[in-house]
């Protein structure tokens, strides 16, 4: 497949699109473990931009997967719309994987970098000397000068109600409120930065309803997450189809089941299972004691038990009815998107 045989369906024309050579305003999450380098790929292939989920910055899983991602569009111009994610406060620790990424031939380099969970601005220099355009991602609207000193040209708007790792309920926004309040800001402070929203968006409905709260696009997980190419379990795909919105929560307590020491004030939601509404309760227990917990919740990953095992999707898991090839789910999207916007008379030109 080359550029001018991209998935037939109506372009959405934003900011985003025309900057990055898009077909449609969306981005997938670099969600780690699950937005592997196929998942990476089939969006790059669909036409909206590909971040392979560096998360927490292992080395070998990034050069595995950032390399699967490379040879699957070895013959196609969707290499320019391949990057990668990683979480700021892990590459504090080391950040050997981020510099693996950005020292690849010409042809070969992110054309993004999205950083998340800390302060951007140690990486801005060498991400910039890469070429590769800075995502940043941010939960409230006093984080956002932060990253307009890193040089972001995209800001991420990280809603509460997103899957995985995210502000707690202390201190996170809605994506409703928060996108247009940071367009307004944007519009004042830096008008060439680009908006992405992120946090309950999973089908066209949501996608249209970024667009018209002043995003130049999506950032896409949970829904994803949900498709034939994502590396998650098949068992907490499934599992994912089943539950409703109601069925997911924020808090700590798979964090400290799976032995990672989040800072404050980010917590990780999934879907409530089992094991969750056993802790989530007794919180300070668990951080005390969990090593029995922990023994449980392992064995659970291990027999592909996702009453114990955690399924890490967000709020927008209500509007996941099948595990579909990630450029159908795109194509649907932007299609609906599409249908929405020119029916209300709002579709960008």
């Amino acid at each position: 497949m080359n550029d001018t045989q991209l998935p037939d369906y109506p372009r959405l024309q934003t900011r985003l699109t025309r900057q990055f050579g898009l077909q449609t305003p969306l981005v997938l999450a670099p969600m780690a473990l699950a937005s592997g380098g196929a998942l990476a790929a089939a969006c790059a292939l669909a036409g909206t931009l590909g971040l392979v989920g560096g998360g927490y910055g292992d080395l070998a899983w990034t050069q595995a997967q950032y390399a699967l991602a490379l040879q699957a569009t070895h013959a196609d111009n969707a290499r320019a719309r391949l990057g990668c994610g990683f979480i700021a406060w892990k590459l504090d620790e080391d950040a050997s994987a981020l510099d693996w990424v950005l020292d690849h031939p010409a042809d070969e380099k992110p054309r993004a970098i999205m950083l998340s969970f800390g302060d951007p601005r140690p990486y801005a220099a060498r991400i910039a000397a890469a070429g590769a355009a800075l995502i940043c991602q941010v939960q409230r609207l006093d984080q956002v000068p932060q990253t307009l000193e890193a040089g972001a040209q995209i800001v991420v708007a990280q809603g509460g109600e997103a899957g995985g790792h995210g502000m707690n309920s202390l201190n996170s926004r809605a994506t409703i409120s928060f996108v247009p309040e940071l367009a307004d800001w944007l519009a004042v402070h830096s008008p060439k930065t680009l908006l992405l929203a992120a946090g309950g968006i999973a089908d066209g409905r949501t996608l249209a309803a970024a667009l018209v709260l002043g995003a130049d696009g999506a950032l896409v997980g949970s829904r994803l997450w949900a498709t034939q190419e994502s590396l998650a379990a098949q068992g907490a795909k499934d599992l994912a189809v089943r539950t409703r919105g109601d069925g997911t929560v924020r808090s700590p307590v798979f964090d400290i089941l799976r032995r990672k020491n989040w800072p404050e004030p980010y917590d990780f939601r999934a879907i409530r299972n089992r094991l969750h509404r056993q802790w989530e309760e007794r919180i300070d227990a668990l951080r005390t004691e969990p090593e029995a917990a922990r023994a449980d919740y392992d064995a659970g990953v291990k027999a592909g038990d996702f009453s114990r095992a955690h399924a890490t999707v967000g709020e927008a898991v209500g509007l996941i009815h099948d595990i579909a090839p990630a450029t159908d789910v795109i194509a649907r999207m932007s299609a609906d998107a599409s249908h929405i916007l020119e029916k209300t008379g709002r579709l960008a030109g």
